[in-house]
């Protein structure tokens, strides 16, 4: 689908402000846009379908990242046992050098009185005996010279087997990224044909009820005491909120890291790296690697994580309000809390202290709009 259809598609859904709300049965499987003519399903069939999509097309996005993660560590591997391998194959050929100079010593110097014999029939035994001990230490160099080739040999061995097998499962690694990276094309594709195949009508009414749906959740959820009084934040989550903001308005990239784009976890990711403290690069591996926190003891900075499946993560501003890269197509914008189902939250920084005093960062106008005017470029065609 071209670009210039794709924006005429999207207009309607421009106007909805705000992240796929959950509605009712959201989290079903609802039928695929095939499985029905578009006049022949109700805007909320339409909608859940539409969430499905988006969310098995996240799934399938932190599944990639994740492999990526994995890859970049097994060729940090690979690199290091190449390396090691050299050095030892290095040491080797000297060992075998030295090997060599000893056995053509050993030749040349060769006699057929032993060192005990030439003692007891030498004029001056305190000099044989001397040269008896420049004997035993000579003796000792040669095998410790013996020593170092097995061990240096026995050890080139095994680190050209572990470099095999790292190298293999690199391969491997990589193989299974390319189907991760079909696969998200795949389940953004079907995005695609199911915005296409609706009528301006039907995007309107989807953006309506996106934008209630939301509303409603973000009341009930408020009201039912879930989130306390917000604390303080420490100051590396200050700096992490203050960069997530900074990046308010850039389009949602899958697998992407910055500084142009990013996709949810890349966004989270890379704002508490620049605060100072590095954390896991997908949301499953932030919300199983992170300290739990309750949402009632929420600082912003705090990372709200949604779905049974871990799939998407958002950065905690305060106020019951996050600041996320929402999905394929629209930009880092702020939400409220509640715009998809919450599973929980983490905190990168369980030691930080609170700042005496927090401002929060100033929110530019139209930070909540959730344009999707970046939709275009953020398709299967964009990697």
């Amino acid at each position: 689908m071209s670009g210039r259809l794709l924006r005429l598609v999207c207009t309607a859904v421009v106007t909805a402000g705000i992240v796929l709300a959950p509605v009712p049965a959201a989290a079903e499987p609802g039928p695929g846009p095939a499985e029905g003519a578009p006049g022949d399903r109700t805007v909320a069939g339409m909608l859940t379908d539409l969430q499905r999509l988006y969310r098995e097309a996240e799934q399938a996005t932190e599944s990639y990242n994740g492999t990526e993660e994995r890859l970049k560590k097994q060729r940090a591997r690979v690199l290091r046992l190449n390396a090691e391998l050299t050095r030892t194959r290095l040491s080797l050929r000297d060992s075998r050098g030295a090997a060599g100079r000893l056995a053509r010593q050993q030749y040349q110097s060769s006699s057929a009185l032993s060192p005990y014999l030439r003692l007891l029939l030498a004029r001056d035994p305190q000099h044989a005996l001397d040269q008896g001990h420049v004997i035993g230490r000579l003796s000792k160099e040669r095998a410790e010279t013996v020593g170092r080739l097995t061990g240096d040999a026995r050890k080139a061995d095994e680190l050209a087997g572990r470099a095999r097998a790292a190298l293999d499962e690199q391969v491997a690694l990589a193989a299974r990224q390319v189907k991760e990276r079909d696969a998200v094309r795949e389940r953004l594709r079907a995005v695609e044909e199911m915005l296409a195949s609706l009528t301006p009508e039907q995007l309107a009414a989807l953006a309506e009820l996106e934008r209630s749906g939301a509303e409603e959740e973000q009341e009930r959820f408020l009201a039912s005491g879930a989130l306390g009084d917000d604390a303080k934040p420490s100051a590396e989550g200050d700096r992490a909120v203050r960069f997530a903001v900074e990046q308010l308005g850039k389009p949602y990239e899958w697998g992407a890291e910055g500084p142009a784009s990013y996709d949810c976890s890349g966004l989270t990711s890379v704002a508490w790296q620049r605060a100072g403290t590095p954390i896991p690069r997908t949301s499953q591996e932030q919300w199983a690697r992170l300290d739990r926190v309750p949402l009632d003891e929420l600082r912003p900075g705090d990372l709200v994580v949604y779905f049974p499946e871990a799939t998407h993560v958002a950065m905690y501003l305060g106020d019951g309000m996050v600041v996320q890269a929402p999905r394929p197509g629209a930009d880092v914008k702020v939400s409220p809390i509640a715009a998809n189902p919450v599973l929980g939250a983490v905190r990168p920084d369980p030691g930080g202290e609170p700042v005496r005093t927090y401002t929060p960062p100033r929110l530019p106008t139209g930070a909540t709009d959730g344009s999707d005017r970046g939709y275009a470029d953020a398709g299967p065609a964009a990697r």
